[in-house]
């Protein structure tokens, strides 16, 4: 039996937080919420999850390096890095696979200052607005992607 696609999973400063940081916009799933939901999904559709957080700017640079080879494609949720972090647009530039930017809030819809993000640029595709929904969404989109490509 051929094994399943790995798909890491970045998520960014403070989402380690998530369940107790501002619940009225984040919702109350804790990450840990999160990441059972996409092994679950990531199983039902034929993935397999390298699922990280980090609170450090070098350490997800290096993350995305590491996958360059090893992952078939990447969900990020950069959280604040997003809108400030062009060492990971950097990273995420020299990716050799598809990239899907995750926000559980809808980023048009708070500050100007996040309303740009840095990761947008290497991403195939943005999911924003739709809480802990927008991570499994992203796994569907990316388990399309592999297939499409893999017909081409």
């Amino acid at each position: 039996m051929p094994k399943a696609p790995t798909i890491l999973i970045v998520n960014g400063p403070n989402l380690n937080m998530l369940g107790s940081r501002d619940p009225a916009l984040y919702g109350r799933d804790s990450l840990a919420d999160i990441e059972k939901a996409c092994r679950r999904r990531a199983g039902e559709i034929g993935l397999a999850v390298d699922f990280r957080q980090s609170n450090h700017e070098g350490e997800i640079v290096t993350w995305i390096q590491e996958a360059r080879g090893r992952a078939a494609g990447l969900i990020i949720n950069a959280g604040a890095y997003s809108h400030s972090s062009i060492a990971i647009l950097d990273a995420l530039q020299l990716a050799d696979f598809p990239v899907i930017e995750v926000h559980l809030s809808n980023i048009f819809r708070r500050e100007s200052y996040r309303r740009h993000s840095y990761v947008s640029e290497a991403a195939r595709g943005i999911i924003c607005g739709l809480g802990s929904l927008g991570y499994r969404l992203a796994l569907d989109a990316m388990a399309q992607f592999l297939k499409t490509e893999k017909e081409v």
